[in-house]
């Protein structure tokens, strides 16, 4: 679901119709503009009203659930994320993304996630750059080690499944290892400047239920980053890789009382550069 975040739409559509052609991509746009059809040319775009935003991210979740159920009566399998989340696998473990769901068919699949980070060296973007081309530095982040992919009726809800809580004990987390979910929110500091000015405006209307502190707040939020970004160590990424992955792999939080399972929300101060094969991925 976009709404004006066109730069992480750019690079959305570059990397999943080059791995799953642009047919079976559905965008979902958050009030009518056009210029979502120029920069997704083959994709389904899906138009729905932007003049809600009481109860937003509650909304928004039921309703790409809703798409997602419809979907999995089409599909094998249902890939979601954000406009600004590029899931990445590992050459050396999986030859795409049939593959990897050929080797890890468990109904619902978590990912480990890095925050992509802009340096002050690091180029401007210009038209046609691929962000896992020009960046390299990463925060491995359980924030983004998000539920990504799943088949059946199964809802995504704060970042993780959601099912009936009576299932919730048993219920099998699946984290494969090579499966990356790397997140581009901070990779571009001219586009994050342009999505904060839109999202603080979301969080500033009247009404129950609007976006939290970090929409409200951008500037804080990405001062603590950056902050971070400058006085982590940076670890080799075969070192930092398996420390991140015991974290986030580790026993969930099953939220019995919701019915979500998702993965623990701990401080992971590990920075890294990412391997050579990302710029490919």
């Amino acid at each position: 679901m976009v709404y004006r975040d066109y730069w992480a739409l750019s690079q959305w559509y570059a990397h999943y119709s080059r791995h799953l052609d642009p047919e079976n991509l559905f965008v979902v746009a958050h009030g009518a503009d056009p210029k979502i059809h120029e920069l997704c040319p083959g994709a389904s775009v899906i138009t729905v009203p932007r003049d809600k935003f009481t109860y937003f991210d509650l909304s928004r979740g039921r309703l790409l659930n809703g798409f997602q159920v419809g979907l999995d009566e089409v599909y094998d399998w249902v890939i979601r994320t954000d406009v600004d989340e590029l899931i990445c696998l590992d050459p050396d473990r999986y030859q795409g993304f049939a593959d990897f769901f050929a080797q890890n068919p468990d109904r619902a699949q978590f990912s480990l996630g890095l925050n992509l980070a802009e340096l002050p060296d690091d180029p401007k973007f210009m038209p046609g750059m691929l962000a896992l081309q020009h960046r390299r530095r990463a925060l491995f982040s359980t924030h983004y080690s998000k539920a990504w992919a799943v088949r059946g009726r199964i809802g995504l809800r704060r970042h993780g499944v959601e099912i009936r809580p009576r299932f919730i004990d048993a219920y099998p987390f699946s984290v494969p290892r090579g499966a990356y979910l790397v997140h581009l929110k901070f990779a571009n500091g001219q586009a994050l400047a342009e999505s904060d000015t839109h999202r603080m405006q979301v969080a500033s209307e009247l009404g129950r239920g609007t976006p939290g502190q970090s929409w409200r707040d951008p500037d804080t939020r990405n001062r603590r980053f950056h902050d971070r970004v400058r006085n982590l160590p940076v670890t080799d990424w075969d070192e930092a890789e398996p420390q991140a992955f015991a974290q986030i792999s580790a026993e969930p939080e099953r939220e019995r009382h919701t019915g979500v399972i998702r993965v623990r929300d701990v401080a992971l101060n590990l920075a890294t550069d990412l391997p050579g094969w990302f710029r490919s991925a």
